[in-house]
């Protein structure tokens, strides 16, 4: 018989405990466990009347319990911020950090609105090239860490300003990403802002888990989900949206990105990707959450994050930049915010 994952999958209180507690490691045992042991990571380990007597009971009842205590501290540093928006999608190559710079330029449109962007994809982070301040370095105070600023009102802060040489690969296991993540929360000298886009590595992994949990007690507004048209795509983004659902993260919106490659010169839309099972508006009236919009596929968007400039400012015109501006709006709408005054009609 093949092996199957089914049973875990139905294993909702096990479900739970990975969400609620993503960074609790099992503590290193010197003996079996026992029968009707409690587990070595339940809140009555080496406690619970049939631990009396177990060569383990020393080891499990002073294992870690409860919530983090650095919740309230993280809470507290991110009391400025009026909104938490995480971007994500269960499949890589989506363009997302492309769509998390986007959607920073286009906050920062308005010249009255202050934008934080965390760039949490630890072993690829591309946030800074995009937005051009790759070669910055962290200043910490006694304040805390001070991010970076690529405009007057759109702050940066990603493990690529921590590196010696912007080519070393960062080789980490999950806790020593769990920790990092901690501390851009927990350390960085945020301040006050209207928005905090937290770019995300594919999946529903360490990462995920970490933000989410980190930020449960400060509220996060909801997710972004970024997919392409293609069905090879969607069955990855499907995931995500699962992830969200069980984790209680609110869906603010799907993003179809690269729906059309339109013309510079003539402006014409040709299918790249073929949205053999109907894109991202079809899985998003499936799987019954709003759909944000289509963007289509644009050189210079390419170009525009190469150099990291704004391609609102560089290509105002372009079909690319009309169809994010919608994106916008809709996301404003659906956080219950005035549209005009987010991204103000041109």
């Amino acid at each position: 018989m093949a092996p199957t994952l089914e049973a875990a999958a139905q294993d909702a209180e096990s479900i739970q405990d990975v969400l609620t507690n993503p960074l609790k490691q099992k503590p290193s045992l010197i003996a079996p466990e026992p029968e009707h042991c409690p587990g070595p990571e339940s809140e009555k380990a080496g406690l619970a009347d049939s631990c009396a007597g177990c060569p383990n009971q020393k080891i499990c009842a002073s294992a870690p319990k409860g919530p983090d205590p650095d919740i309230p501290l993280i809470t507290a540093r991110l009391s400025g911020i009026k909104h938490k928006i995480l971007i994500l999608s269960g499949k890589g190559g989506v363009g997302k950090s492309t769509f998390t710079s986007l959607l920073a330029h286009a906050f920062a449109t308005n010249p009255d609105t202050t934008i934080g962007v965390m760039d949490t994809d630890i072993c690829g982070p591309s946030i800074p090239k995009m937005l051009g301040v790759e070669s910055e370095t962290i200043h910490v105070s006694s304040a805390g860490w001070s991010p970076a600023w690529a405009m007057d009102n759109l702050a940066v802060m990603s493990i690529q300003f921590m590196l010696p040489n912007k080519d070393d690969a960062i080789i980490w296991r999950g806790p020593k990403k769990n920790g990092l993540i901690k501390q851009f929360l927990k350390d960085v000298e945020w301040g006050d802002l209207d928005f905090l886009l937290v770019d995300t590595p594919p999946g529903t992994s360490d990462e995920h888990l970490s933000v989410n949990t980190f930020l449960k007690e400060s509220q996060i507004d909801g997710a972004v989900v970024v997919t392409t048209p293609q069905e090879v795509a969607l069955l990855d983004v499907r995931k995500e949206i699962d992830f969200c659902r069980k984790a209680g993260i609110k869906i603010l919106g799907l993003v179809e990105n690269m729906s059309a490659f339109v013309c510079p010169k003539c402006t014409h839309s040709s299918e790249i990707f073929k949205a053999t099972t109907g894109g991202g508006r079809a899985l998003a009236e499936e799987m019954g959450i709003p759909f944000l919009g289509s963007v289509p596929l644009d050189p210079r968007i390419g170009m525009a994050c190469d150099y990291g400039e704004s391609f609102f400012d560089s290509f105002p015109d372009s079909p690319a930049c009309k169809a994010l501006k919608e994106v916008v709006r809709g996301l404003a709408r659906n956080l219950s915010l005035d549209p005009g005054t987010v991204m103000p009609e041109d």
